[in-house]
C-alpha cells in the first residue's frame, strides 16, 4: 500500500502464535508517519521486511519542488521525476545510519539479556512470584517486555518523536507520543502473555512435534489478527469516522464496485494531529474489510490523484495480495520453525552455562528465540522485500488499468515523494534491505510509460473489471 503495505515477514521474531500476533499488531502503532499495515510484509517473519549498513545512493541536491514546477500543463506529457531536496537527502542518509544502529541494537538487546544470564535470573524471580508454571510464564513475559521497553526507549523516542519533529513530519505532542507508546506496550504485553504459553506448552508436551503444531497455530493466528485488527486494534490508536466528502466517497465506492468489491466501507482517519505524512490502505477481509484514508492525503491530493491511489489499494485486495502474503508468511514460518527445531538443541547445549537453561521449553529461552529469528529476518529481508515490491508494482499496474489516468498517478507519486521526504532513486543496499515499495522514480517512470490501451494491446487485469461507460479519468475503457 502507499505507506501501509510494507506490509504482516519482518518482525516475526517469535516462534508461534504469540510470535506472529505481536508483530502483526505493530501495524497499529501511531508513533509516526511510517505506520505499517496489518499484513505488512515488512513487519513479521510471518509477513514482509527491512535492514543493513550505511549506503547512500547517487543523488543530487535540488531546491524543494512544487506542483507547479514539476507538473507539465498537458496531461499527455510525461511527468518528470523531481530531484530530491537537500532535506530529503539528509533524511535518507540519516535514516540509513539510524537503520544500522537499530539493527545492531535490536540484535544486541536480546543477546545481552541472554548471555549475561539475566533471562535465567528473571525466570527464577518469576517462578518465585508466580508460583505455578503458567503464572510464572506470564510474570516473566511482563517483566521481559518492561525491561525491553526501557532498553529500547531512547532509540524509539528519538526515531519516533524527536527525529520526526526535526524534519517537520510530525504534529504530535510528546504526551500523545508517550501515551501511544505505553498503549502499544500494553497491547503487545497482553498478546504475549495471553498466547505465548501455547508454543511453550507444546514444547513441554511434544518435544518432537512442537514446531509443526506451533506453525499451525501461527498460521491460524495470522488470519485471526488480520480479521480483528481493523475493528479491535486500530481504533485504540486512531479515530475512524465516515468520509466527510460524500461525493468522493461515492466515487471510491463506485471504483471498488467496478473492481468487484461489494459492500465496502470507507473511513477517514484523523491523522493530521499526529503527522504530516500521507497514507491510504485497504484492510481486513470478509466482514471487517474497509477502505481507509488519512485526512492528510485527502488534503494533499486532488480528486483524480486520490482515485488512482485508491485504485492501487483496491488492487491489493482484488489481486489477493493478502492471501499471497499469508501463504508466504506460512511457508517462511514453517521453514524457520523447522530450522530452529533442528539447531536450537545444539546451540543451547554449547552455551547452557552462560544462558542459565538447558532446554528450549524453559521460559528463559525467550530472548534466544527472539535473537535467532531476528538474524533469520535480516538474512531473508532481500527476498521478502523483493516479493513486496512485486506486489506493489502489480497494484500500480492495476490502478493504471482501472483508471487509465497516468498523469494523475505520476503526479500523486511526485506529491508523495515531496511530502514524505523520499529519495526517488535510492542506493542498491537501501533497495535490498529497506524498500518494501519500488523506488518512487521507478513508479513515476512506469506511470508515464504504461499505456497498452493506446497501442491496442490487451490489459493484464481487464478480465477483473466490471463494465463501465467511463473510467475514473473519464476515458472510454
Amino acid at each position: 500500500m502507499y505507506r501501509k503495505f510494507s506490509v504482516t515477514v519482518r518482525a516475526l521474531p517469535a516462534l508461534a502464535l504469540a510470535v506472529v500476533l505481536a508483530p502483526l499488531l505493530k501495524g497499529a502503532t501511531a508513533g509516526g508517519p511510517a505506520a505499517q499495515p496489518v499484513w505488512c510484509l515488512r513487519n513479521s517473519y510471518t509477513f514482509v521486511a527491512l535492514k543493513l549498513a550505511c549506503y547512500c545512493g547517487d543523488t543530487t541536491l535540488a531546491e524543494p519542488a512544487t506542483a507547479g514546477s514539476v507538473f507539465p500543463p498537458d496531461d499527455s506529457a510525461p511527468v518528470p521525476v523531481p530531484e530530491p531536496t537537500e532535506k530529503a537527502i539528509r533524511f535518507y542518509r540519516s535514516g540509513n545510519v539510524l537503520w544500522c544502529i537499530r539493527t545492531v541494537w535490536e540484535l544486541s538487546v536480546p543477546a545481552l539479556i541472554l548471555f549475561t544470564g539475566c533471562s535465567a535470573r528473571l525466570r527464577h524471580w518469576a517462578e518465585r512470584t508466580g508460583g505455578r508454571w503458567l503464572f510464572a510464564l506470564a510474570v516473566y513475559l511482563v517483566a521481559f517486555m518492561a525491561l525491553n521497553y526501557l532498553l529500547e526507549f531512547p532509540l524509539n523516542c528519538y526515531q519516533g518523536f524527536f527525529r520526526q519533529h526535526a524534519y517537520d513530519l510530525s504534529n504530535q505532542s510528546f504526551g500523545r507520543w508517550l501515551g501511544n507508546s505505553l498503549k502499544r506496550l500494553g497491547v503487545d504485553t497482553t498478546v504475549y502473555a495471553g498466547f505465548l504459553w501455547i508454543p511453550y506448552l507444546l514444547m513441554r508436551s511434544s518435544p518432537r512435534r512442537w514446531w509443526l503444531y506451533s506453525w499451525m497455530a501461527a498460521t491460524a493466528g495470522t488470519v485471526f489478527m488480520v480479521f480483528i485488527t481493523p475493528v479491535w486494534i486500530d481504533p485504540l490508536f486512531n479515530q475512524f469516522s465516515p468520509m466527510k466528502d460524500k461525493a468522493l466517497e461515492a466515487e471510491i465506492l463506485a471504483l471498488a464496485e467496478r473492481a468487484g468489491i461489494e459492500g465496502s466501507r470507507v473511513f477517514e482517519v484523523e491523522k493530521s494531529t499526529d503527522t504530516k505524512a500521507v497514507n491510504a490502505y485497504v484492510t481486513g477481509f470478509m466482514g471487517t474489510k474497509r477502505i481507509v484514508l488519512w485526512d492528510t492525503i485527502i488534503a494533499k491530493l486532488d480528486r483524480r490523484e486520490l482515485l488512482v491511489v485508491m485504485g492501487h489499494e483496491i488492487g491489493h485486495y482484488v489481486l489477493r495480495h493478502l492471501l499471497q502474503g499469508i501463504l508466504l508468511s506460512s511457508a517462511l514460518t514453517f521453514f524457520g520453525l523447522y530450522v530452529f527445531y533442528r539447531v536450537s538443541g545444539r546451540l543451547i547445549g554449547r552455551f547452557k552455562a552462560r544462558f542459565g537453561f538447558d532446554r528450549i521449553s524453559d521460559i528463559a529461552s525467550w530472548p534466544f528465540i527472539l535473537l535467532f529469528f531476528s538474524v533469520g529476518n535480516l538474512a531473508l529481508d532481500p527476498f521478502i522485500l523483493a516479493f513486496s515490491r512485486h506486489l506493489e508494482h502489480e497494484a500500480d499496474r492495476f490502478a493504471l488499468e482501472i483508471t487509465r489516468d497516468n498523469h494523475a498517478d505520476a503526479t500523486a507519486s511526485v506529491k508523495l515523494q515531496i511530502q514524505n521526504l523520499s529519495v526517488p532513486r535510492p542506493g542498491l543496499m537501501y533497495k535490498l534491505w529497506r524498500a518494501s515499495h519500488p523506488p518512487v522514480g521507478e513508479r513515476i517512470d512506469f506511470a508515464n510509460a504504461y499505456q497498452p490501451w493506446m497501442k491496442g494491446e490487451g490489459l493484464k487485469y481487464e478480465h477483473l473489471f466490471r463494465p463501465s461507460k467511463t473510467n475514473r479519468a473519464g476515458l472510454e475503457p
